[in-house]
């Protein structure tokens, strides 16, 4: 029996009301009275640094040791040629002897992922697939995208041991269907007119891939708990449920007014939500949207009341920050171009360096040494422990998921940051080990001495001139 044996969510700290845009933009089209607000991703986050987190929430107590494959989808990577998904793998420490793809260009590669993931399982090449899905869409300023878009990012862990919910049907449309696109070379999302999208695409084909797996399974919908179909038309989405009979309760809550549409992530993170509340013997339907639509059917194990300690969609939804302006948000997305000064100029980029490097860098890897245990950041040949000195006597120390508190910490209005001032801390690891780290998703005077921190993989910077996104590490306050 194949299916999802974790679960994981991630969910960006600040939030946009969509007021705060309409009196920034100016909104005149219809589509602009979506009301609520949207998740918005800080200046260093974008859709892998998104998935990292996610995964790790997923991993929450499990082995890492284990996992056999790491599957990423996202329509907005980071790179177009150098594998995102090995990006998040090393960040994660897991081992080099593992599959990797990146699953791209549609909005239903995320459950593409998922099942491209149990097929692996299934077929017995792969044992533990560890799926992520995130996006961070960027729609032009005043169009109805940049409000519908939000961002966040939901993952799973694969496999046919300890199944909390195992898939017992699917179905699958791929249709040629044009309503927003995107180009190489193009930052924004393109699309067509609402009536197009909303009358041809998701008022048809959500409805018929939940009948086409409805009947291919022999089912009714009243035999499911929860049913989750995204649609970015409040109203419309109201008239699928009714249309398919499905009773208000089966209705999963949909994300746009509190989230926005994540994109790949989004149909899986209502996913996320469902298996939070989800109880034995509890059948799920889920369907995604994009070029056609995935459906899939799973039905929930007694295994599900051994994987509650996630952050999630709840936990992480009520961890928040609003952020009130929207020049701020044009400054993240780099719409407004910002003057970096000399301070923030990136030197010369290490290739090799951050190859070599790799498992310190990425993957925050320090070294412990074998006859004391005293732990150290970065990795060293040398035991930092005056009584002790060993020399190669190292073994390498995951520090990325590790507690810590703040030992020290200062704001720096010269250092050149997109949302200044620049926080520093140093930061003192839980079983030792001491290093300097940038602060995020935080103010100044919210830190403290001997205040709990925990690390968040980050974007560090991005080399323009020769398109290198560079990542590491920062540390910040407990999301809760």
């Amino acid at each position: 029996m194949a299916g999802i044996t974790s679960y994981g969510a991630y969910v960006p700290l600040l939030r946009m009301s969509r007021k705060v845009m309409s009196a920034a933009t100016g909104w005149s089209s219809s589509a602009m009275s979506l009301p609520g607000e949207k998740a918005v991703a800080n200046y260093d986050e974008d859709s892998l640094t998104m998935a990292t987190a996610a995964a790790i929430d997923c991993l929450n107590g499990g082995s890492r040791e284990a996992v056999d494959g790491l599957y990423f989808a996202t329509t907005t990577p980071p790179y177009r040629e150098r594998q995102n998904a090995g990006i998040i793998a090393t960040a994660l420490d897991l081992r080099p002897e593992i599959r990797s793809c990146d699953f791209s260009d549609s909005l239903k590669a995320g459950t593409g992922a998922l099942l491209a993931a149990i097929d692996a399982v299934t077929a017995g090449s792969d044992k533990n697939v560890l799926v992520c899905a995130s996006d961070c869409r960027l729609g032009m300023g005043g169009s109805p995208q940049e409000v519908i878009f939000g961002e966040g990012a939901a993952a799973f862990q694969v496999g046919t041991e300890n199944v909390i919910a195992s898939l017992e049907g699917r179905y699958s449309l791929t249709l040629d269907f044009m309503d927003q696109w995107r180009m190489d070379g193009d930052r924004f999302n393109r699309s067509w007119e609402d009536r197009w999208t909303r009358d041809e695409a998701y008022t048809k084909f959500i409805p018929q891939a939940i009948t086409g797996l409805l009947k291919k399974c022999g089912l009714e919908a009243k035999d499911f708990a929860k049913v989750i179909f995204p649609c970015i038309y409040l109203r419309e989405h109201a008239a699928i449920a009714r249309r398919l009979q499905l009773e208000p309760e089966q209705v999963q809550q949909e994300m746009l007014t509190t989230l926005g549409d994540t994109g790949t992530a989004n149909s899986l993170m209502m996913l996320v939500a469902a298996l939070e509340d989800a109880k034995p013997g509890d059948k799920i339907l889920v369907a995604s949207y994009g070029n056609g639509s995935d459906a899939m059917y799973f039905q929930v194990t007694d295994q599900i009341e051994k994987v509650r300690d996630r952050r999630a969609i709840k936990k992480h939804a009520e961890s928040r920050k609003d952020l009130t302006s929207y020049e701020k948000y044009s400054a993240f997305r780099n719409v407004i171009p910002m003057e970096m000064g000399v301070r923030g100029e990136v030197g010369p980029t290490m290739v090799s360096m951050m190859w070599r490097d790799r498992k310190t860098i990425l993957g925050l890897c320090g070294a412990k040494c074998k006859k004391c245990g005293t732990p150290q950041y970065p990795y060293q040949r040398v035991c930092v422990n005056p009584s002790c000195g060993a020399i190669d006597e190292m073994e390498y120390y995951r520090f990325s998921d590790k507690n810590g508190k703040l030992f020290s910490y200062t704001g720096d209005s010269l250092a050149y940051s997109v949302s200044p001032p620049e926080f520093y801390g140093i930061v003192e690891f839980e079983g030792g080990g001491r290093f300097a780290f940038n602060l995020t998703d935080c103010e100044l005077d919210q830190l403290s001495v001997d205040m709990p921190v925990e690390m968040t993989f980050r974007k560090k910077y991005l080399d323009q001139v020769r398109g290198i996104h560079g990542y590491f590490w920062k540390a910040m306050p407990p999301r809760v």
